[in-house]
């Protein structure tokens, strides 16, 4: 007869994985998983159920190994869904278990208890389970944890009823799953003769290539070819260094204008992309007549639905390494780079193109971006190049809330100074993270944008003609005293001459000195999103 617990098999398992931080928000009906709480493991507490599932994301983009998020039954996994809609759509891998009440107490429908807790969170999971028996816990813990991790990664869901945790359960061994995968040699010989003959050829990155690690052969293949390089629309990360000669910009998320984009080209491979990623309606097609698309990412489900091209089904440093071999060395003309932005314009206010002009002379090079900004998007990606594996990280599925907990937590990854720039309305979602940030003494400078409000809504709103949009302002808040109220100390500049000072101090801190937030009231954030290109 085992002596050994689910709390007790659960934990090893942990330890054995390396998922020793936990990152949550306690609850009645987890408090049996906490009993004897082990010396070698770290709480890190969330506020609010949203920030436990960012800050788990940005934990687990910095390690590259999936994280571990423990949330309140029901109302808390309500609250958590838009972070892990998130993490679903950037393919983070988190294990998330939810406390359940008791099992004797079920059938009655107790207080806190959730009615089909597996249904609750798909279809934003890879996985979702409440084991039948109480002993099968860390068994499908286990399997939950190599769900996550294998491509296309993400976030698993397990709920556990509370007084499961004391009951036996026998140990389960970790083992390993080795999930890169190669297409079959065919369509990647085809690609190869394609590429060899074709005349203008581009590639469009998206997040699968930081997902998996593949810049350094995505660079080599760009150079190999001479292909033009894009960033794919809305993308959560970054995939190819932006000062690179070969770097032409970011595709924006309309139709027509990202078929105009790519409309030179006669051969694009996207790489780990959905590639028509689309924020507004219009008529455009998928791509201009004479464009020819083939698709590389692991996983299926996104190849099967793209609308036009061909897929092939792979992970992408085993397929880019192939490739490499098959391809002969371009002797054609490479594009030319990407025009450097001008200077921004003096202004009598603070506008966002000069805050950038001042950010891009002052961030370090090695300095993992953070940014969740909708207004200013555009112009941070003109204006500051990333060129670093790793180097950016946004949400890629538009859920606010996401940029102030990411940053913390890819903070707590490696114990390095993340810059993080977030706009008013994006930080109100999740401005509990800031509480974490100073109780943990996290290295995050937090840079906040504020422009009165939801301005992003507003261009938008014009673009379509609906203006003015009601609730789209966001007036009176202090976000320096709100700060600095949960421990977070703060400074504020609203005109151009305090700017460079007040950088330097924020930018300059050492990794020891804990989270710094600096409040700039920008003017000038009237534009339209999405302006048509002029090519």
């Amino acid at each position: 007869m085992t002596t050994t617990t689910v709390r007790d098999a659960v934990v090893r398992f942990l330890r054995d994985t390396g998922m020793t931080t936990v990152f949550g928000n306690p609850g009645s009906t987890e408090l049996r998983m906490f009993r004897d709480w082990p010396d070698d493991f770290r709480y890190v507490l969330g506020l609010q159920e949203s920030v436990a599932v960012g800050m788990a994301a940005g934990h687990a983009l910095g390690t590259r190994r999936a994280a571990f998020v423990s949330l309140h039954s029901a109302g808390g996994v309500g609250h958590a869904l838009g972070a892990v809609f998130n993490a679903y759509r950037d393919r983070v891998p988190l294990v998330i278990v939810a406390g359940q009440q008791a099992r004797s107490l079920l059938r009655l429908r107790p207080f806190l208890g959730a009615d089909e807790p597996a249904l609750f969170p798909r279809p934003y999971v890879k996985s979702a389970r409440q084991p039948e028996r109480a002993e099968d816990v860390p068994a499908v813990l286990a399997e939950a944890y190599r769900t996550a991790m294998t491509h296309p990664r993400g976030p698993v869901f397990v709920s556990v009823p509370e007084d499961d945790w004391d009951q036996a359960a026998e140990p389960v061994e970790p083992r390993a799953v080795h999930a890169e995968f190669t297409a079959g040699p065919e369509p990647l010989r085809a690609l190869a003769a394609r590429l060899d003959a074709c005349a203008r050829p581009a590639l469009v990155v998206g997040p699968g290539v930081d997902d998996e690690g593949a810049l350094d052969e995505v660079r080599a293949l760009a150079e190999r070819t001479r292909a033009g390089v894009w960033i794919s629309p809305l993308s959560g990360r970054s995939g190819f260094p932006e000062s690179h000669p070969l770097f032409q910009g970011f595709l924006p998320p309309v139709a027509g204008q990202l078929a105009a984009r790519l409309a030179p080209y006669d051969v694009v491979v996207a790489l780990g992309t959905p590639v028509f990623t689309y924020h507004v309606p219009d008529a455009g097609p998928p791509l201009a007549p004479g464009t020819e698309l083939f698709h590389l990412d692991c996983d299926p489900g996104q190849a099967a639905w793209l609308p036009v091209g061909t897929s092939i089904v792979t992970t992408l440093r085993p397929a880019l390494a192939r490739l490499a071999e098959l391809l002969a060395e371009a002797d054609r003309e490479p594009p030319p780079p990407r025009p450097a932005p001008a200077a921004a314009p003096a202004a009598d206010g603070l506008t966002p193109e000069v805050f950038f002009d001042h950010l891009r002379a002052r961030l370090p090079r090695d300095r993992v971006l953070v940014e969740e900004a909708p207004s200013h998007r555009d112009a941070l990606h003109a204006r500051v190049p990333v060129d670093r594996d790793g180097g950016f990280l946004t949400t890629g599925s538009g859920a606010l809330g996401w940029g102030l907990p990411l940053a913390v937590g890819r903070a707590l990854a490696d114990g390095r100074r993340v810059a993080c720039v977030v706009g008013d309305g994006s930080a109100l979602y999740s401005v509990q993270a800031l509480w974490s940030a100073a109780r943990y003494r996290a290295p995050v400078t937090y840079v906040l944008l504020d422009n009165g409000g939801y301005a992003a809504v507003r261009a938008l709103g014009r673009r379509i003609g609906v203006a003015p949009v009601p609730g789209t302002d966001i007036t009176g808040v202090d976000f320096a005293g709100l700060a600095e109220s949960f421990g977070c100390p703060a400074a504020r500049a609203a005109h151009p001459e305090e700017l460079p000072a007040a950088l330097d101090r924020a930018l300059g801190l050492d990794d020891d000195a804990g989270p710094f937030l600096l409040h700039l009231r920008v003017t000038g954030s009237a534009g339209t999103l999405y302006e048509p290109w002029a090519g």
